[in-house]
């Protein structure tokens, strides 16, 4: 099947489901579509089981996705520049030290406690596996999902402070959950590596991808500035966001917080004092739209990855105890920081509630469990981290509105 075979395909199924979830289903995107090719993609496979059809060919095709790339290699860059010119930098500024606190520390914690919890309660049911491949679920799992939470965030309405915490840690937070999978990956497959390894790699990953991010945006800035006319400004937009990726991973400094911040460069002074109305409208207009293809088509893609899943009772039972684990550790890793940082400053009483509920998983935990190399723990890891997702995004997804519904109304003070 050719490239543009499969484009078609899965700009088809998520048109589609779009559709169907806007006439019937309305919940937010990312929910409804994942929740119509998951149904699809159960009923070929029933189909296929009662021998109304041949559902290898499908199997194959998805198989043949190499989701990781994809999704790690290629739509990130989009989906996370999208995300970030929405944010206001006095929003940012406002909320930087949670938002510094929670992408780092609170990161770190759900890792180790995930994969601590994950590990101790498969013991009691007899599945024996490493600590180390233990704590490897734990840092695939913990990075949240910038893409999952942003439609449910725009679609309900929230204070403006709080939606500021769960976008900003959720667009942060992927470049620190990245490096840590890398170092315990690096571990669990026989790799030496210190903890002065770990940091430097990380202080490295963070500071130089921001520092690589600050300067295109800058650069592309003044390119905007020079001149007036929209498509040429929408274009070095569109070549800031995949470039700078490209020329990030080449560097090997983080990909996605280069993309982050160089998001927040063009969202804010590009936008303020590069650009007129007229520019600002289209670049508004071409961004959602490109949001919105790109998130359809990552929950589509999620949906339809169960296809390439083979999930035993073992490997059920192990997704269900990964919800749990990832409930509790994510709690722990919101109440520790906040906690601490409620000393000098005060939130409101739903916070942490609501950043623990709203922490979603989403496609870059599924890619990287994609990621892994071929082992006997592969598909335990695997068939968790899917159960997690869809769990994370289906029920904490479809029910966070009605807890911001009882809480939102409350800001900082």
């Amino acid at each position: 099947m050719t490239t543009f075979q499969s484009i078609g395909i899965l700009l088809s199924i998520a048109a589609c489901s779009s559709w169907i979830n806007h006439r019937y289903i309305k919940l937010s995107s990312a929910i409804g579509v994942m929740i119509v090719s998951l149904v699809i993609s159960l009923a070929l496979i029933a189909l296929g089981h009662l021998g109304f059809l041949d559902a290898t060919g499908v199997s194959s095709y998805i198989s043949s996705i190499d989701f990781e790339h994809l999704l790690l290699h290629g739509m990130l860059a989009f989906l996370l520049f999208a995300g970030a010119l929405t944010v206001r930098f006095r929003d940012l500024s406002s909320e930087r030290v949670p938002v510094a606190v929670l992408s780092t520390i609170g990161v770190t914690i759900s890792t180790f406690g995930a994969g601590t919890l994950y590990w101790v309660v498969l013991g009691w049911f007899g599945i024996q596996l490493p600590f180390i491949i233990a704590l490897l679920f734990g840092a695939i799992v913990s990075p949240t999902d910038a893409v999952a939470v942003l439609g449910i965030l725009r679609k309900v309405g929230v204070p403006k402070s709080l939606e500021t915490k769960v976008v900003g840690e959720s667009l942060f937070n992927d470049g620190v959950g990245v490096v840590i999978f890398l170092a315990i990956s690096s571990i669990a497959f026989g790799k030496e590596i210190t903890s002065a390894d770990v940091m430097m790699a990380l202080t490295l990953e963070v500071f130089g991808g921001a520092a690589l991010g600050l300067f295109l945006g800058w650069v592309v800035f003044l390119m905007c500035k020079a001149v007036d006319d929209y498509v040429v400004e929408i274009l070095l937009t569109l070549a800031l966001a995949s470039g700078g990726y490209v020329l990030a991973e080449a560097l090997h400094v983080s990909a996605p917080i280069c993309a982050v911040v160089s998001g927040l460069i063009i969202g804010n002074q590009g936008r303020d004092l590069a650009m007129t109305e007229r520019t600002r409208e289209h670049l508004d207009t071409c961004w959602e739209l490109i949001d919105e293809l790109l998130n359809a088509i990552l929950f589509v893609l999620i949906g339809l990855e169960i296809f390439v899943l083979s999930a035993g009772s073992h490997e059920v039972l192990a997704g269900v105890v990964g919800i749990g684990a990832v409930l509790i550790s994510r709690v722990v890793s919101v109440w520790i920081p906040m906690s601490l940082l409620s000393l000098k400053r005060s939130f409101a009483p739903r916070t942490v509630s609501i950043l623990s509920w709203g922490g979603l998983k989403g496609g870059i935990s599924v890619a990287l469990a994609l990621s892994l190399p071929a082992g006997e723990f592969r598909e335990l890891i695997l068939v968790s981290t899917y159960i997690v997702v869809l769990f994370s995004v289906i029920v904490q997804g479809s029910t966070l509105p009605l807890l911001l519904a009882g809480g939102s109304a409350e800001c900082d003070e």
